[in-house]
């Protein structure tokens, strides 16, 4: 497909500039850092994993479990597996100029270069579609195209006072036997916001408040003894999920019970420290 190239310079600097503007104590998210190099190539990526925390959850990385199985010893198999998804943030004023809806579809295909009929073109318009339909009942959704629009939306549910955002973070992708190791730490209130990376020729974050929940920064250490800080996210109200969902198959367990899983690494969650 054709590319669209960007070159370092001062228009990728904005964005670190507005983080700390707005967030002066909150440190970046190795998932934020991720999707901020400059100098960057614009194309779909192939493949990937996406999941979202609603009734969608997709296995993948987000192995589900019980919130009393979180505890010092517990041994977990997770797959941490590398990000595929590496598309980097537009700057904020390039962003904003390119259209992101579903009825402006083949003019974006037109300014991304991307040939109506590709595998890139129905990537696009699946994700466009994700983001145009309506949230699940009590969700307040918003797909961020910029870092800027990211931050705004999540301190605009959450606040900006003691806001912190934190992704997964592992030292050996491959490892996949673990323990929970001592120092599992709750994080903020009963209200998040999450945003997941999606599948796009720039980095495209879908962003949704959740409420109900508790947040957990739990340290892991591998067979190997390489360590990992995984975030862990249980929902305390599952009664509006589907009761066919992976997660009560797997805990065969029924909706109503908490369930809990991990972010993957190109996921944040934003709370409010207390």
């Amino acid at each position: 497909m054709g590319k669209l190239t960007l070159t370092a310079g001062d228009s990728d600097l904005p964005s670190e500039i507005y983080w700390n503007s707005v967030l002066p104590n909150t440190p970046m998210p190795q998932a934020v850092k991720n999707s901020l190099r400059p100098g960057t190539d614009i194309g779909v990526s192939k493949g990937g994993v996406s999941v979202s925390t609603g009734h969608e959850e997709k296995p993948g990385v987000a192995l589900f479990f019980l919130e009393k199985d979180m505890r010092l010893g517990t041994k977990m198999n997770l797959d941490f597996m590398k990000n595929t998804n590496e598309a980097t943030f537009l700057p904020h004023q390039v962003a904003t100029s390119i259209p992101f809806s579903s009825d402006k579809l083949p003019e974006i295909l037109d300014q991304l270069s991307v040939k109506p009929e590709s595998v890139e073109a129905e990537t696009i318009k699946n994700t466009i579609i994700d983001c145009d339909r309506p949230g699940i009942k009590g969700e307040e959704k918003y797909c961020a195209t910029s870092l800027e629009s990211m931050i705004d939306f999540s301190t605009s549910k959450l606040g900006n006072k003691g806001v912190k955002a934190v992704s997964t973070e592992v030292e050996n992708k491959s490892q996949t036997l673990y323990r929970i190791a001592a120092g599992v730490e709750k994080m903020g209130g009963d209200v998040s916001v999450v945003c997941h990376k999606m599948e796009y020729a720039y980095a495209v974050f879908y962003c949704h408040k959740i409420a109900a929940t508790r947040a957990y920064m739990v340290p892991l250490v591998g067979r190997d003894g390489t360590k990992a800080k995984a975030v862990a996210l249980c929902h305390k109200n599952t009664k509006e999920w589907n009761p066919k969902h992976l997660a009560f198959q797997l805990l065969k367990v029924k909706p109503g019970v908490p369930i809990c899983h991990f972010l993957t690494q190109d996921q944040i969650i934003w709370v409010v420290s207390k």
